[in-house]
């Protein structure tokens, strides 16, 4: 199995068995010993709050400032980290869930990571969501990570870069793959780029993406995925990104996978979306089962690079008439999402146990009904289970959606037992 759960020899914020997602998976591909000699270790955590279980009531609790749980947070992750053998240096990749009550704050949580990481610059996401599962939670991180840090491709900049929300790198990772940060439509002085504009914004965002790309030999013909956040207001006119996506994407021949997500707001005053973009080295290659609603699309259900699969966000959608399954049902909802994501695998040459991550996007008003998706995950998915992430959104793309599932999984080693 290349995949392997994390346990740290300690743990002290809460037991950790029994659910259905572990803290963190590790793949070491060896490399032998002694100078030169490669050393393939790679992670990926599963988001954290600072939630830690209080005996005296019986659940897990959080509470302090920001600040506070930041550190809570990062020092949880980083044991993970250190239980896969690797530590703030090898970090690629951070995740950082911020909601909207802790997003005034959130300096507090950026001044915690730069303090933590010194010298070394891992690329940051941020991701403002309406809340976490935890209400009282500000902040939930999650860590990709490769030995050596991967290859820094773009240096950060003292100042903002037009279009990202943090100064950050570009960063080489685990199998080829190249994160961005966060791309918002503000330049280079805050400002708000084509102001009231949802198309105009998301057009910036992905011209950005490309010139960040471009900056290290790729485009976004290299894409393989780009997870956008917008806002309520815009899901009437969220349709007419398609355009710009048929400009911009799938030059290569391949459009990367994609997802769409519903915040009240976003990262700035008239921010009207915010987007993740992933990129690989490697060439790349569409998986698709046979689902003809794609046929028209600006994405794919699944994008081969190199060993990964990169996946669109799944939810509970018939895949040939598109209509919207179980309506008023998450746990019905989460049994034909995660159905989908396995037929997707299946397709690919993998199982349950090859799912390397998955993020989950639960709306507000489904969350007394949230816990109905663990008993699905639990029967459908499998040890070592994924590392993964929950966060809470307003509202989907489509009224009827109450969950969508973000997936990634990776093909076996070569002489592991299953695809190179």
């Amino acid at each position: 199995m290349t995949l392997n759960a994390i346990r740290p020899a300690e743990f002290p914020w809460f037991p950790y068995d029994g659910f259905t997602f572990c803290l963190g998976l590790s793949e070491d591909l060896g490399g032998g010993a002694g100078p030169g000699a490669a050393n393939n270790t790679a992670a990926w955590t599963s988001g954290h709050t600072s939630a830690a279980f209080d005996a005296e009531v019986g659940k897990m609790t959080v509470s302090g400032t920001m600040e506070r749980q930041a550190r809570i947070a990062y020092e949880k992750v980083l044991t993970i980290l250190a239980g896969a053998g690797l530590g703030p240096e090898d970090v690629t990749r951070v995740t950082e869930n911020v909601t909207l009550s802790g997003l005034a704050d959130y300096e507090a949580a950026a001044s915690v990571r730069r303090e933590l990481f010194g010298e070394h610059e891992p690329v940051v996401r941020t991701v403002v969501v309406e809340r976490l599962v935890r209400r009282t939670a500000f902040l939930e991180v999650e860590l990709h990570a490769v030995k050596g840090g991967g290859t820094e491709l773009r240096v950060a900049s003292e100042a903002r870069d037009a279009g990202t929300w943090l100064a950050s790198p570009v960063r080489e990772g685990h199998d080829g793959t190249v994160y961005l940060p966060t791309i918002v439509p503000l330049d280079e002085r805050g400002d708000v780029v084509s102001p009231g504009d949802f198309v105009g914004q998301y057009a910036y965002c992905l011209d950005r993406a490309d010139a960040l790309l471009r900056d290290t030999g790729l485009s976004l013909d290299h894409a393989v995925t780009t997870y956008d956040y917008s806002t309520p207001e815009t899901r009437d006119e969220y349709r007419r990104s398609h355009r710009v996506r048929k400009e911009r994407l799938g030059g290569g021949g391949v459009y990367p996978g994609a997802g769409g997500i519903l915040m009240s707001r976003l990262h700035a005053p008239g921010v009207l979306v915010a987007m993740d973009v992933t990129a690989s080295r490697h060439p790349l290659e569409v998986v698709n089962p046979g689902w003809s609603r794609y046929d028209t699309l600006t994405y794919s259900p699944g994008v081969k690079a190199g060993r990964t699969l990169f996946m669109s966000g799944f939810a509970a959608l018939d895949m040939e008439t598109q209509e919207a399954l179980h309506p008023d049902d998450i746990g019905a909802q989460a049994e034909a999402t995660f159905g989908a994501i396995l037929e997707l695998l299946a397709h690919a040459g993998l199982g349950p146990a090859d799912l390397l991550e998955t993020v989950e996007y639960c709306v507000e008003s489904a969350i007394p009904e949230y816990r109905a998706v663990a008993p699905v995950r639990e029967r459908l998915l499998s040890p070592p289970w994924p590392a993964s992430t929950g966060a809470i959104c307003k509202a989907l793309l489509r009224d009827e959606f109450l969950l969508e599932v973000f997936p990634m999984a990776l093909y076996p080693a070569a002489g592991d037992g299953g695809a190179a």
